[in-house]
């Protein structure tokens, strides 16, 4: 499974040369030190993917937007992007919205997740909108968005910098191995 992902995204994801010819994109191509996979890149582009794929659910918006919160954070910008796709609509209708409004409600709004998916289903237009953004459920869902995301974030910090640290722990370990069965063969 994590072949066919890496595959997939080494095949559809943009190469930093592709992206240099783009004037929109250059400067984001032209800072090298976002491309590279480095214990300090990775975990704070996996915490930048996570906190933009769950706060933004705007499918669009989200990998620009994690690339251009790269370029402060000097995170790694290919994983930020692929760490937005954590919001697929599967997660973001079962676990993030539910999740989201719970939360919200503790902070003492009142909003239920049929109002927005009664909005969803019939289609609502702008307006229909714009009037839920006037009640209790529009404040209790940011709120609830921006908490999750938050903790995801930080989460998905700690657990790429402790991985990355075992890896190259571990990588290290079977070098030294196989230096020393080298040297010493039995």
């Amino acid at each position: 499974m994590q072949t066919r992902i890496a595959n997939w995204a080494r095949a559809n994801m943009p190469t930093r040369e592709q992206m240099e010819r783009m004037p929109l994109a250059r400067p984001l191509a032209a800072r090298h030190e976002l491309w590279r996979f480095t214990r300090r890149s990775v975990p704070r582009g996996v915490a930048v993917g996570l906190f933009i794929g769950i706060f933004a659910m705007i499918p669009g918006v989200q990998i620009v937007g994690a690339a251009l919160m790269c370029l402060p954070f000097r995170g790694n910008i290919p994983i930020a992007a692929l760490m937005t796709f954590i919001s697929i609509p599967p997660t973001t209708l079962f676990v993030f919205l539910p999740g989201a409004i719970w939360v919200g409600n503790r902070f003492g709004f009142h909003a239920d997740l049929s109002t927005i998916t009664t909005l969803v289903s019939k289609g609502a237009g702008l307006g229909e909108w714009l009037a839920w953004l006037g009640t209790d459920a529009a404040p209790s869902l940011v709120i609830g968005l921006g908490v999750i995301s938050l903790a995801s974030a930080a989460l998905g910090y700690v657990v790429t910098a402790i991985g990355w640290r075992w890896w190259t722990a571990h990588k290290r370990r079977t070098r030294l191995m196989r230096a020393q069965a080298r040297d010493f063969p039995e």
